[in-house]
């Protein structure tokens, strides 16, 4: 299949990230894609009928049905949903540390979405308005939207911090924040772009933070939860929110709910607990996820 020269850009950063994370001299064996089989081959890495590490597509030619639900036992798992723009989704901490994939693969994999996120769900945004408006955020305090996307978030955050509070958007995209721009100047709400796992805020600096379907695109959940309470002050609040159920969301990308899921509430209020919040709110409805902590 012929690519352009961007798409075979991100094909070979996929196909050297995945190479390098493979120990020397094991064998690889590659699920529902021979693209991805041969490009690894080309690349010097010894394919295989089987092998010490599986690389398993998540696409079209996937081998499993969607309702099959995820397969765990995958050691690297690369989207190719769209076949012209490869992202790894999951690497097993045995090969590789996450820091080393996960900042440009969770860029790479928004970035192609985000000239079209707005258009897809704009119609979400009386669900934010309500969300903030029920989260019992302080008017006059900091506020940061962690993980804005294209700042979806920021009008009604700017009406809960009221003429006196501080609002800020932070994303790990630049296309996303590009998407924020007019949101940004409207709401008098700055963007930062920044990674969840390292917020570039100072201790207990902020009164309150939104994470809109945050939580399950951390590499770590528990370690992007103790971040958040780095920087909330005592007493701070914290909302978890999706704008659909996670049903819903799960069945749209083809899996199915686990119990250990870090939204599941006996793990949020397990994981908000370690990391110094107390969940107050929880509510797993069929509309949507909101959840609200308080920090300790």
């Amino acid at each position: 299949m012929s690519w352009t020269e961007t798409q075979e850009h991100r094909w070979s950063a996929v196909v050297r990230s995945v190479a390098e994370m493979v120990p020397d001299g094991a064998v690889v064996s590659v699920e529902g894609s021979d693209e991805l089989a041969s490009r690894l081959a080309a690349h010097g890495v010894t394919v295989g009928p089987t092998g010490d590490v599986l690389v398993r597509a998540k696409g079209p030619r996937a081998v499993r049905p969607p309702t099959a639900g995820p397969r765990v036992d995958a050691d690297v798992v690369v989207d190719l949903r769209d076949p012209g723009w490869p992202v790894i989704r999951h690497v097993a901490a045995h090969l590789s540390n996450v820091d080393r994939w996960h900042l440009t693969e969770s860029r790479a994999f928004f970035a192609a979405k985000a000239a079209t996120w707005n258009s897809k769900f704009g119609s979400d945004l009386p669900a934010y308005g309500a969300a903030v408006a029920e989260a019992g955020f302080r008017a006059g305090g900091v506020l940061v939207d962690v993980g804005c996307g294209t700042g979806r978030a920021l009008p009604a955050l700017r009406s809960a911090a009221g003429p006196t509070g501080v609002v800020v958007g932070l994303d790990l995209t630049p296309e996303m924040l590009a998407e924020a721009r007019d949101s940004s100047v409207s709401e008098h709400a700055p963007l930062v772009l920044g990674d969840a796992s390292r917020l570039p805020f100072a201790t207990a600096s902020v009164d309150g933070a939104f994470a809109a379907g945050l939580l399950m695109h951390l590499p770590d959940p528990d370690a992007g939860l103790r971040e958040l309470a780095r920087i909330t002050r005592p007493g701070g609040r914290l909302a978890f929110f999706q704008p659909t159920s996670r049903a819903a969301l799960a069945a749209r990308h083809g899996r199915e709910l686990r119990p250990d899921e870090p939204l599941n509430e006996s793990p949020l209020r397990e994981s908000t607990t370690r990391a110094g919040w107390h969940l107050e709110h929880y509510d797993d409805a069929e509309e949507r996820f909101f959840a609200v902590a308080s920090r300790v």
